[in-house]
């Protein structure tokens, strides 16, 4: 007679490290979700109870949005105000940094229009230190030339326009490209500007400009026809 082998237990598996850390977590995951759900419970109840209070929350948050609001408004009203007024001097224009005089001329731009002018000097801004439209659709490129001296500083050169030539249009997309300078400019440089259709305004003509009497187009001559149209028109 043969023996019957007893039957082989089966081994349990236990669970992998895995497997373990896997059910851990979703067991604080409930956990956490459990407590989330009982709390929110808790608070809908409460203010329930205490209608009062939420009601009271509404009316300081919609207070408060009007307050910010009229705030933003009333600083839209007082920048407006400050920038249809606004005006320099030479003597202040002199003593401000390079970048501050950047920031200047695009404040007058945008006094005379220009909703959208912007600084973009820095390294690497090829010759553009300030962009913007006028109201007539025209985009200048403006670069600024800023003489801590000023008329007795190094005066621009043609080196100087060679740069805005070669970016203003090309790269920029200029209708009217400018180079500004609170110093001087030299005759060779002028001439090269009216070859290559470039515009300059000198200390003269910044005088004039930033004291508020005229916007620049106006000052500066041969300026390309508006693109669009406008009541200006």
């Amino acid at each position: 007679m043969t023996r019957r082998r007893p039957p082989t237990r089966r081994r349990t598996r236990r669970p992998s490290r895995r497997q373990q850390q896997r059910d851990a977590q979703l067991l604080v995951f409930a956990v956490v979700t459990a407590a989330g759900i009982g709390l929110v419970v808790m608070v809908v109840n409460w203010l329930l109870a205490h209608w009062w209070v939420l009601v009271a929350v509404l009316v300081l948050a919609g207070l408060a949005g009007v307050g910010w609001l009229s705030s933003r408004q009333q600083q839209a009203r007082w920048e407006a105000v400050r920038t249809q007024g606004l005006g320099y001097g030479l003597p202040q224009l002199d003593a401000l940094h390079h970048t501050r005089f950047e920031d200047a001329i695009r404040d007058l731009m945008q006094r005379d229009g220009c909703q959208d002018a912007q600084r973009v000097g820095g390294r690497g801004d090829l010759g553009a230190d300030v962009k913007a439209t006028d109201p007539y659709g025209r985009r200048w490129v403006i670069q600024c030339k800023h003489r801590r001296s000023g008329a007795h500083g190094s005066p621009v050169g043609t080196p100087d326009l060679q740069v805005l030539n070669g970016t203003a249009r090309q790269v920029h997309g200029a209708d009217v490209a400018v180079i500004i300078t609170n110093g001087r400019v030299t005759g060779p440089a002028v001439t090269f500007a009216k070859q290559q259709r470039l515009h300059v305004v000198d200390r003269q003509t910044l005088a004039v400009w930033a004291a508020g009497s005229r916007p620049l187009w106006e000052l500066l001559r041969a300026v390309p026809p508006p693109r669009r149209p406008t009541s200006l028109s």
